[in-house]
């Protein structure tokens, strides 16, 4: 089947997904009110040169963003005025990294005062269409559509849905740490601060009727393509180790070409580096936009979930209006973000009843009539 790029609409985001039937290929989220800035241009001005670190900390809208000597820092000052891209997003507390811009590109966006945003980078939507150049758009929000419809063209088609059951399911099985494999098998996924560890389980499919080393190679071989495939579809990035089932170290470096193929198509470019003396896979994936559990996790995706859930609700029943019960926290990122905002009060016809319920933890929230 022909790949189709599915964009999911509800209030303060777009969730984009790639599917070959009901097969997931890629996946991800565009939320206008907290975009991570990977691809925006900016005027910026050098804060402080920083020898130690080969570059220079740079203010830029909303962050102080770093500039490596390589791209762009090396023979500049403090106070310096320059136009930057962002190369990847901020993470773990530290600001996004950035690159200058060459001159023609500085000249065609003339000149504004620093620090500014001088043109927003590709969303979500807009990424992964360029990826799959031929594959058709269905959107599923026609008050979206003029912000794709010149872009797009006939690639573009409103749908009243965009994830069916299944697409649907399958998106929300990404946010879950554990997934059961087709024959019995589990795939356990531990993001941690230093690196994500993957843990293998094959289960019944180890349980063939031969002997214990050639149906433990076998049922790690028939893993390693959704191994590969959801790497790709969670974003993971930085150091991997994968902990394949059962198989003595040598016997899981025997995996190693099959592993490396399977992470080839792979537009983020893994490189699987080799096996630790425990025989773990080690892999290491560029980290450009924030791995999907880093995505979904904290106050306002929490609250950009109880809106969707809320815009269902009221689609389906035109005159409920019901109100948000929710931690504070997620009341006051859903206040601070005017897209979703807007969105909920259009589809509802009046502005949300927002209740902050300082009894519930940080990422609860309930419906109410």
């Amino acid at each position: 089947m022909t790949p189709r790029i599915l964009a999911a609409c509800s209030p303060g985001e777009i969730r984009v997904a790639v599917a070959d039937g009901d097969l997931l290929l890629d996946y991800a989220i565009h939320r206008p009110g907290a975009p991570d800035g990977v691809g925006d241009i900016h005027r910026g001005r050098i804060l402080a040169r920083v020898p130690a670190m080969a570059g220079a900390f740079v203010a830029i809208v909303g962050a102080d963003g770093f500039l490596p000597d390589s791209d762009g820092a090396a023979g500049r000052g403090d106070g310096d005025i320059l136009t930057v891209r962002i190369t990847r997003a901020a993470q773990g507390g530290k600001g996004p990294r950035l690159r200058a811009v060459a001159a023609p590109v500085v000249a065609a966006l003339g000149d504004s005062p620093a620090p500014a945003l001088l043109r927003g980078g590709p969303d979500a939507l807009e990424r992964l269409a360029a990826l799959y150049p031929d594959a058709p758009i269905l959107l599923d929000d026609a008050a979206q559509a003029p912000r794709y419809q010149r872009q797009f063209g006939t690639r573009l088609s409103i749908v009243t849905q965009a994830f069916d059951d299944a697409i649907a399911t399958a998106a929300e099985a990404l946010a879950q740490p554990s997934i059961t494999l087709a024959g019995g098998g589990t795939m356990h996924i531990q993001p941690t601060n230093a690196l994500v560890a993957i843990d293998i389980d094959a289960g019944t499919r180890s349980g063939a009727r031969t002997d214990k080393n050639t149906a433990q190679r076998t049922a790690n071989r028939a893993m390693i393509p959704e191994l590969a495939r959801q790497i790709r579809l969670r974003n993971l990035a930085g150091a991997i180790l994968v902990d394949f089932a059962g198989l003595s170290t040598r016997r899981r470096t025997a995996l190693g070409p099959e592993l490396a193929a399977a992470l080839r198509p792979d537009p983020q470019h893994p490189r699987l580096l080799g096996f630790t003396q425990l025989g773990l896979a080690e892999i290491v994936r560029p980290r450009t936009h924030p791995p999907l559990h880093e995505v979904l996790a904290g106050p306002h995706p929490a609250g950009l979930h109880a809106l969707r859930q809320m815009a269902g609700e009221i689609r389906t029943n035109p005159a409920r209006q019901p109100s948000l019960r929710a931690a504070p926290a997620i009341i006051a990122a859903l206040q601070a973000d005017s897209f979703a905002m807007a969105d909920i009060t259009a589809r509802a016809g009046r502005p949300p009843v927002l209740r902050a319920d300082p009894n519930l933890p940080p990422t609860s929230w309930t419906l109410e009539p």
